[in-house]
């Protein structure tokens, strides 16, 4: 069974060492790493992709890590694999592949390329507010999104009541009342680097799926 760790670790020589020893000697195979953040302050957020060994709880890996000094658990989930993952230079690649259609795959890659339960697009014009592309699993769009607009830079956006847990996070779309927006129910949250990352994504798809000048 495959899992998701976010683990924040002082970031110095070792403790990416000193994690993987301790995973390893409760019977947790690391499939991948992937570098999430670099703090000002010397600590680094980095996601481990793991496979239990059979009769391993997830709660074991999470146990032997958190007895290391300074090293804390930011999140734990079941993760289907991680050689699903699409990092940002794929995910560019396949908005390339269909200019005409960038800001549905946009919304179709976001969730494996974040993590995230679910991705759409939402524009305000003067019919009022509405979502032009969604993954299943969004929500319904609400009156109190209204609040949302409009967006001048990407960040974290305050939930609806409705979605109860919901964190929240957007960019424009190459317009303060166009906006991607990614969702997480209960967790992790959604760091800053994430979001610049979404901002720099959301750029690239707009600019894509602008139609070329005539000459």
């Amino acid at each position: 069974m495959s899992h998701l760790l976010r683990i924040a670790l002082p970031d110095v020589p070792g403790s990416l060492g000193a994690v993987a020893s301790a995973l390893g000697a409760v019977g947790v195979n690391i499939e991948a790493i992937e570098v999430v953040e670099h703090r000002t302050d010397g600590v680094a957020v980095d996601d481990f992709f793991i496979r239990l060994q059979p009769g391993v709880m997830p709660d074991a890996a999470v146990s032997s890590v958190m007895r290391l000094d300074e090293v804390e658990v930011l999140w734990v989930s079941r993760y289907p694999t991680a050689g699903s993952l699409h990092l940002d230079l794929e995910a560019v690649e396949l908005i390339a592949q269909q200019p005409g259609r960038a800001h549905q795959v946009l919304t179709e890659i976001l969730p494996r390329t974040f993590r995230a339960d679910w991705a759409m697009v939402v524009v305000r014009d003067g019919n009022g507010i509405r979502v032009t592309s969604a993954t299943p699993a969004a929500p319904e769009m609400v009156d109190a999104c209204r609040d949302w607009f409009p967006l001048a830079q990407a960040g974290r956006l305050d939930a609806p009541q409705p979605w109860k847990a919901a964190l929240v996070g957007a960019a424009p779309l190459g317009s303060a009342d166009v906006i991607v927006v990614i969702g997480r129910h209960g967790g992790p949250e959604i760091l800053s680097s994430e979001l610049a990352r979404l901002a720099h994504l959301a750029t690239l798809a707009a600019s894509i799926g602008q139609p070329s000048p005539r000459r």
